[in-house]
């Protein structure tokens, strides 16, 4: 097994149990102790897992919220593969609405240079990256920004989504499940993400597979009101299925 294949696993049980310990992993996969602390030490690293006395726990448990550079380090080549697929999804012209987020954020740097539209944005990142396309109108919503998202948020982002109507809107988020939808850690994110969606003709999920772990604190979807999801080939078939049964398309790049 190699580390990566070994550290999503010690992921997968930490998720689940809701804590690893170190002696009981290096047994699991016969290797050493220190193997196993390194792991933990690249799983906080990447932001999914925070080191405790022997052994670990999922961010989940603590309400922790990793920032947007570390969470940017996380599934690179997924999201790379998601975004190049999501561009089916864009309309020929009109207007889309983009999320703020790491997975939207390769969906910027692959935009068509010469396709005309109108993209809002509640990233001033995404604003910067789009505004020097001449063939795009982009437009960055107002607000408060987080530091940890860099995402615009409250009333004066909400305000604008409320007259506007877009053809597709590009969602990103924390969490994704069948019983619970799509969950994100601070409410006011959720409120923007929510606006997104009802200002939107249809709405399209890009997350790559290990959000669909996670349940955060608040819910701004269910999956019935989501078009397509489109996540990568680690998301496996029986969770598709279950995805797809609760009405979008589900695309796996």
């Amino acid at each position: 097994m190699y580390a990566e294949e070994r550290q999503q696993e010690i992921l997968r049980r930490a998720r689940e149990a809701g804590r690893v310990d170190v002696v009981t992993l290096a047994e699991d996969f016969a290797v050493t102790t220190e193997t196993i602390r390194r792991d933990l030490t690249a799983l906080e690293r990447a932001g999914v897992l925070r080191r405790v006395h022997g052994g670990a726990i999922p961010v989940e448990r603590l309400g922790f919220e990793p920032a947007l550079a570390t969470r940017d380090e996380v599934m690179t080549a997924e999201k790379e593969r998601i975004a190049k697929a999501a561009l089916a999804e864009l309309p020929e012209d009109g207007a889309v609405v983009i999320d703020a987020g790491t997975t939207t954020a390769r969906l910027v740097q692959v935009l068509p240079p010469d396709r005309e539209l109108t993209v809002i944005v509640n990233s001033p990142p995404l604003a910067t990256a789009l505004a020097v396309r001449p063939a795009l109108n982009v437009i960055m919503l107002g607000g408060r920004v987080r530091g940890r998202t860099l995402a615009t948020v409250d009333d004066w982002a909400l305000r604008p989504l409320a007259d506007l109507h877009v053809d597709v809107a590009f969602m990103a988020t924390n969490g994704c499940s069948a019983a619970r939808g799509l969950t994100t850690p601070d409410p006011a994110e959720a409120a923007i993400k929510r606006a997104m969606i009802g200002a939107a003709q249809r709405s399209v999920l890009l997350a790559d597979h290990t959000k669909f772990t996670n349940t955060y604190l608040a819910r701004f979807a269910t999956l019935s009101e989501i078009d397509v999801v489109i996540s990568d080939t680690g998301l496996d078939a029986a969770a598709a299925a279950e995805i797809a049964a609760a009405g979008p398309e589900v695309v796996r790049a």
